[in-house]
């Protein structure tokens, strides 16, 4: 039955359609059932942003702002949602809740909340897209942690500010950037300097919406090159909330802000059961370390050495 909800089954939809398959007799299908199961969800919801988290530490996190459409609601709820990896390279729902338009405030308000339940040790690196708020927030908590920007969003904002003419090749500019093998590649053979240059001259604000977050674009050449893939993008959050997407428009948004909240946690909950693991996990502890890598390869200790 919660499957079926969250899937986009409307709760009034489910005597007809389950009669079929289980007979007429069949009891436990009315829509009350499922209020009882959206009540219970909310209250594992609640038990779980009470959690402990002094045992935990995440290495990467992910954050994105999620906005979803409820009914007699006049502005889109905005759901915080923030992903880590553990050192053993597995991914978990660290936390999320209701925002105001991915405001600082909000931000600090969930970030806050974990430090409070216990996650003292921030993480290595966030990956996130190019909300002032969420950065800002962070380098208050967790002062820290190194800046990745999502080159999925970067390259939508730097293409919105392009004529649809120059869309497709700028598209490819973009992405020989941040496919480049090494931070000099990316920073000038294929790469930043050659898109300024190519464009700067009739499209000044694309250029600058591009050049402006270099360092945060380019950070994780300093990472194992076997978690570029992972952390180069918010791709993680995007897939999850594919399906919660899904859901709001099957029901035409018609969910309250708490009954989202839940379904939200459900839907995560359920699709974590098939995360894998990040593509070369045996790194991680590595980097807890401080080791240091370069273009996405260790330094050799010898120079490390020499360097400090």
């Amino acid at each position: 039955l919660p499957s079926l909800y969250l899937r986009g089954l409307s709760s009034g939809d489910f005597q007809e359609a389950l009669d079929s398959l289980l007979g007429k007799d069949a009891s436990g299908l009315s829509p009350q059932a499922i209020g009882r199961l959206k009540a219970e969800w909310q209250i594992e919801h609640e038990r779980w942003r009470n959690r402990d988290l002094s045992a935990r530490r995440y290495v990467y996190i992910w954050a994105d702002g999620v906005y979803l459409q409820g009914r007699m609601e006049d502005e889109k709820q905005c759901i915080l949602v923030i992903i880590g990896t553990t050192p053993e390279g597995r991914k978990d729902l660290v936390g999320f809740q209701a925002g105001f338009r991915e405001s600082a405030q909000s931000w600090r308000e969930l970030l806050e909340g974990l430090k409070g339940r216990g996650l003292s040790i921030g993480p290595n690196l966030a990956v996130g897209d190019g909300a002032l708020g969420f950065w800002k927030a962070l380098d208050a908590s967790f002062p820290g942690a190194r800046h990745q920007r999502c080159w999925v969003h970067k390259t939508a904002n730097v293409l919105n500010k392009l004529p649809k003419a120059r869309q497709k090749a700028a598209k490819d500019d973009l992405h020989a950037i941040w496919m480049a093998d090494g931070r000099a590649e990316a920073e000038k053979e294929k790469a930043m300097d050659t898109f300024a240059a190519k464009y700067e001259a009739k499209y000044p604000q694309a250029v600058t919406c591009l050049t402006k977050d270099r360092a945060a674009l380019l950070a994780f050449y300093d990472f194992p090159a076997e978690h570029w893939v992972h952390i180069r993008t918010t791709n993680p959050i995007e897939s999850v909330f594919a399906t919660v997407r899904h859901r709001t428009v099957r029901s035409k948004g018609c969910l309250s802000h708490k009954t989202a909240l839940a379904m939200v946690f459900k839907l995560i909950m359920a699709a974590s059961k098939s995360w894998r693991r990040l593509k070369g996990n045996n790194q991680l502890p590595k980097i807890i370390e401080g080791v240091r890598f370069r273009d996405g390869i260790q330094v050799p200790e010898n120079e490390t050495n020499a360097a400090a």
